[in-house]
């Protein structure tokens, strides 16, 4: 046991005094030590059931011979923080998470590790941090929320954010956006579309880190907690099979974990976390074979924002496994890798079924026979920029239009609120990339907007930014090389013509190289000179989008 190395010998009395003074027995000392990171707090809705999560988590540890002890990680709500300046202290948390798990971990010498994560940056950070510091770990999330409900239909948080649009847009009252604040997020949970959290806590699913129902078992339903108890008892297994995350999360897994991302539909924040997790894991995932994948995958599920089917619905549907069932069915995925149940993932969904085919589609009836992410390049974005193609109308997966150029997500609100957007238009936004915003906000609020006004039919919204899971339309991400690095997003001009062609991988402004050299010459790089503290820092360190934006 790792463990060992501080507890047992003569010399390391201090060490078992200093546990003595935490009430643990001798007996206790004695077993391995289980580290369980919990992201519980009481800001987060995805976080405020974490706590009896862990609880079960422990009760499991204990039951299967373990001594389980808790320690904390940090959770920001992104949905909270959307929209104002607290936005830039979401994405880099993901690296305050890892750093500090991986030092709590390593500093204490845990055995192993159970990770109770939820929301957006927890899981990714997390992941990171299973894989650098790689002794048997197991994960167990907290679940997504419960659907809410407005005139009979299902509804999710971008159901709230585009209502606001509609308010602005005249198209309801204010009596009914008080309807949709008091309806549409029922229960604890992570939000109850395909958004990131979701989209990650499946993932976790398909990478073998976490057991069946890890990303669709509701927050409030009881075999949730059940689950956490089974994850409990499995890190010991894993323990005594001394089967660890860089065994699990391999190139091939990963491989996986992007496949299964095109058939569910996930965040376009797939595109940054899964980089960043396979880096820590000594694997490379290459943008352009995003694309091949994509081509070859089928996306058979159109969960909220994208379709009016919810977590709730998946997981009823027979959830990830029946998903991937389909896949390895079709010679798609790699049914050999190995899992935390210990035994390969082909053993594991072996006996899933699909009992929902308006949830889950046949292969033979896909939503496209494509996947629902696509990485679009030209020469505004060299490096790549991504969207959720699964989520965009089909009338705006071609579209060419005149630029309405904004400085920051702000700019554009107020822009599109007072009706500088008109249809046709592409809306850029840029200096929000992940050293220029700094933080690489999400711009939920600019394309749900949009979307409220009965614009995301009509407008095409590029950052350099990144979009909430909850996003909708012809809203594409990741522009690399950003603002602040010179990318050529930084010269666009109000009224340039930029073409996009999704089906064809394709993004370009239309305007001639004279004219750029020219521009570059004439129009200087803003960098912003207010920033301070962790946000200075990550924004020196920071790695572009296209490569995870992740830290040296």
């Amino acid at each position: 046991m790792s463990s060992d190395v501080m507890k047992k010998g003569f010399d390391k009395a201090p060490q078992r005094s200093l546990l003595h003074a935490l009430g643990l027995t001798e007996e206790e000392i004695n077993r391995p030590l289980i580290g369980i990171v919990s992201s519980y707090n009481e800001i987060v809705p995805g976080h405020m059931n974490l706590d009896k999560i862990t609880e079960a988590v422990k009760t499991g540890v204990a039951m299967a011979g373990g001594t389980p002890i808790v320690f904390p990680a940090i959770a920001v709500c992104d949905g909270i923080a959307m929209g104002h300046n607290g936005m830039r202290y979401s994405l880099v948390t993901r690296d305050l998470i890892a750093d500090s798990t991986e030092s709590m971990a390593l500093a204490h010498a845990f055995d192993g590790l159970v990770m109770v994560p939820n929301c957006d940056k927890n899981v990714p950070g997390l992941l990171m941090a299973a894989a650098r510091v790689n002794i048997p770990t197991i994960f167990v999330s907290g679940g997504p929320m419960l659907a809410g409900r407005i005139d009979k239909h299902k509804t999710s948080l971008s159901s709230m954010f585009e209502a606001v649009g509609a308010y602005k847009a005249g198209k309801i009252d204010l009596k009914k956006l008080k309807d949709y604040e008091l309806n549409t997020c029922p229960s604890c949970g992570s939000c109850s579309g395909m958004y990131t959290a979701n989209s990650h806590n499946c993932l976790t699913e398909v990478l073998g880190m976490g057991l069946k129902g890890n990303g669709t078992i509701p927050a409030v339903y009881s075999s949730r907690i059940e689950l956490a108890k089974h994850a409990g008892m499995q890190i010991m297994d894993l323990l005594e099979k001394n089967i660890r995350p860089r065994d699990i999360m391999t190139a091939e897994a990963f491989e996986n974990a992007l496949t299964a991302d095109m058939a569910l539909g996930c965040s376009t924040n797939s595109m940054l976390h899964l980089p960043a997790i396979a880096h820590e894991c000594g694997v490379e995932i290459d943008l352009d074979h995003v694309n091949e994948i994509s081509e070859r995958t089928p996306n058979l599920c159109h969960l909220a924002p994208a379709g009016p089917t919810y977590m709730e619905d998946l997981n009823e549907a027979g959830g990830v496994y029946a998903v991937l069932k389909q896949l390895e069915e079709a010679g798609l995925i790699n049914g050999d890798v190995m899992t935390v149940t210990g035994k390969t993932l082909h053993e594991n969904i072996a006996d899933a079924v699909n009992r929902d085919e308006d949830v889950i589609r046949t292969l033979d009836n896909p939503y496209s026979p494509t996947g629902g992410l696509a990485v679009l390049k030209g020469n505004i974005a060299e490096n790549g920029c991504v969207v959720k193609r699964s989520a965009v109308a089909p009338e705006m997966l071609v579209h060419t239009g005149p630029a309405v150029v904004f400085e920051s997500e702000e700019e554009c609100i107020e822009g599109i609120f007072g009706g500088k957007v008109k249809k046709g238009d592409v809306v850029v936004i840029r200096y929000e990339g992940p050293a220029g915003g700094p933080g690489m906000r999400e711009m939920l609020s600019p394309t749900s907007a949009i979307a409220g006004m009965g614009l995301d039919k009509d407008v095409a919204l590029i950052t350099d930014g990144r979009f909430s899971g909850a996003t909708r339309g012809a809203s594409i991400g990741h522009i690399s090389p950003e603002a602040v690095a010179g990318g050529l997003i930084a010269y666009v001009k109000d009224g340039d013509e930029i073409s996009i062609d999704i089906p064809n991988y394709s993004i370009k402004l239309n305007v001639s190289d004279e004219e750029i050299e020219r521009r570059k010459k004439e129009m200087p790089i803003k960098k912003k000179e207010n920033i301070s503290g962790y946000l200075k820092r990550y924004s020196q360190m920071v790695s572009s989008a296209d490569k995870g934006a992740i830290l040296p």
